[in-house]
């Protein structure tokens, strides 16, 4: 079964993921760029202010968990990792970009002992700490298992790029691609060819309309069968079919033509066997020059594309319809790419810091097995509902991590009240609100939007989330907060059981009539996070309009356009190095 973990994922590798257990591994950790990134939710007109979270802090500083993890890369059996880093301190000092590098060497190091043999791993990243983390790459998985470095063209224009900057702006971001071995998995994928191209390469045309061209059937480097006689024609008589001239390999008398023994030319050699030039000859496919020397026709149309370069222009980023408002979000198309390109069906693909779920995502629509990781609650939620919305009961996958019981939903908000309210959120269907500024939420800690049957502006939902102790007057206060927002429901979602008196309280805040008077929800809900785990308890509200509250991914069908790159024809290979 595919496996969503959340948690930190240098926990998760070493606790829950076995040696060599992993085919690919697609990793697009933060970029140490000293920025704060929001994620932004669907919201209906004329509240998008409200409806946006920090998803995550993207600067790192040094302290005593970055000193922890360091003193733990000294003592790990890789040696070039332990050197490297030294020198990294040595150079860097104890600043923010060290402590990124310690907490990338750690991971990289757990990502190599997961990764099968014949595995490869796609680092993505931008220009922040790319000469770093290729020079910690090269000491993780040895510098001869670098492949290539991908640049992908993430938008036509930056908004770094504005007056008074004295440098390019940056519309690239960077992939390394390394392997485990000199064995890996390998599947060429080709991109249709342009009008540009085939207006260039194929010139010529058929009478059924066929475009084609000549190529060169020599070569400089003998091997194999490739100095054979061939035979010519007159040269009065230029560009006769030779497919109805094929007799016992040429050796037969035909009238019409004179027999020589040719070689292509001095110091060259056939490229091709005698007898692929008959089969060939035979299919239609040589045309001679006045000289007599054989060219070899290619059809476009028989042709398999543009074999994939180093230089990714052609996918555009998550824009329009694909985007699920998470800052990061990397377009469907990209992964599928890698995926497609690095793996087989039925392989394994892990992404460790899988925000919105897009490896995944790909990941389950070209059949492969998965395993995502994420630190956030937030992601988790998102990436369910994405992986729901996309493939219905189709995808089967287990979450771990997140709490299962009133237990483990306590032991979630010890550690973390931000994560724990974010779960908690969750479970009513609703959004996040606000993040982790003190004293921003106002006593909101979660939205929900609905419409009724005759309405034609959204109606909300306030939720208060708490997670220890009840105050006596915890529920007169969110009632205030309702009456403040204007909102015509509020839920109170706790982890202990609500007093008499709470319970009075909501009460005494009514109802609100929907469907025209015919039905009627309870102004201020109390649920519980037990009830609300064993399906005891659930909001209570109307809804004629759903996907209010969420961006809802594209459903994925099999008239769903893949990816603009098609595999080859025929099995995918183990390449070895040895013979590139």
């Amino acid at each position: 079964m595919n496996h969503l973990y959340y948690g930190d994922n240098l926990a998760v590798m070493r606790e829950s993921l076995a040696d060599e257990s992993v085919d690919l591994v697609y990793l697009d950790p933060p970029f140490n760029s000293e920025r704060d990134y929001n994620l932004l939710f669907k919201s209906p007109k004329g509240v998008q202010s409200e409806a946006q979270i920090a998803a995550f802090k993207d600067s790192w500083y040094w302290g005593e968990q970055a000193e922890a993890e360091f003193h733990d890369l000294l003592k790990q059996p890789n040696t070039d990792v332990a050197e490297m880093m030294k020198a990294f301190r040595s150079f860097l000092g104890l600043n923010d970009m060290m402590a990124y590098l310690t907490m990338m060497a750690n991971r990289l190091l757990e990502l190599h002992r997961v990764l099968k043999p014949t595995g490869s791993l796609y680092l993505h990243c931008d220009p922040t700490a790319s000469h770093y983390l290729k020079i910690l790459l090269d000491a993780v998985f040895g510098k001869e298992m670098y492949r290539s470095e991908i640049n992908w063209k993430r938008s036509s224009a930056h908004n770094d790029a504005k007056q008074g900057r004295k440098q390019p702006g940056n519309i690239r971001d960077t992939l390394f691609f390394y392997t485990k071995t000199n064995d890996w998995v390998w599947n060429w994928l080709y991109a249709p060819y342009t009008d540009d191209y085939l207006a260039g390469e194929y010139r010529h045309k058929t009478s059924e309309d066929r475009y084609f061209k000549e190529t060169d059937l020599t070569a400089n480097k003998p091997g194999g069968d490739v100095s054979y006689e061939w035979r010519v024609k007159r040269k009065s008589e230029p560009n006769v079919r030779w497919e109805a001239d094929i007799k016992d390999e040429f050796r037969a008398p035909v009238a019409g033509f004179e027999y020589q023994g040719v070689y292509p030319y001095q110091g060259r050699y056939w490229a091709y066997s005698k007898q692929n030039l008959i089969e060939f000859a035979n299919a239609g496919k040589l045309r001679h020059r006045n000289t007599g020397m054989p060219r070899l026709v290619q059809y476009a149309d028989e042709m398999p594309g543009v074999p994939l370069q180093n230089d990714w222009q052609d996918i555009p980023p998550a824009l329009g319809k694909e985007s699920l408002g998470y800052p990061t979000q990397k377009p469907l198309a990209l992964l599928e790419r890698i995926i497609q390109a690095s793996s087989n069906e039925g392989d394994v693909i892990l992404d460790p810091f899988c925000g919105c779920g897009t490896a995944v995502h790909a990941a389950e629509k070209v059949k492969r097995k998965w395993i995502g990781i994420d630190i956030t609650c937030l992601a988790i939620g998102l990436i369910e509902k994405r992986l729901k919305d996309s493939f219905k009961d189709k995808c089967k996958f287990e979450v771990l991590g997140t709490p299962k019981d009133l237990e483990s939903a306590r032991d979630l908000a010890n550690r973390d009240k931000y994560q724990f309210q974010w779960w908690a959120v969750s479970l009513v269907d609703a959004q996040p609100y606000q993040g982790k500024k003190k004293g921003a939420d106002g006593g909101i800690d979660g939205l929900k939007f609905f419409y009724d049957v005759t309405d034609t502006e959204s109606r909300k939902i306030v939720i208060s989330v708490k997670g220890g102790n009840l105050k006596a007057d915890d529920v007169r206060a969110l009632n205030s907060v309702r009456e403040r927002e204007k909102a015509d429901i509020a839920l109170f979602i706790s982890l202990n059981e609500p007093t008499a008196g709470m319970k009075k309280d909501a009460a005494a805040a009514g109802f609100f009539e929907w469907c025209a008077g015919k039905k009627k929800s309870p102004r201020l809900q109390l649920l519980t996070i037990e009830g609300l785990l064993s399906g005891t308890n659930r909001a209570d509200h109307p809804d004629y309009t759903p996907n209010v509250n969420f961006k809802k991914a594209k459903r994925e069908t099999k008239k769903n356009e893949a990816n603009v790159f098609t595999p080859a024809a025929g099995e995918s290979v183990d390449v070895d190095a040895e013979s590139e």
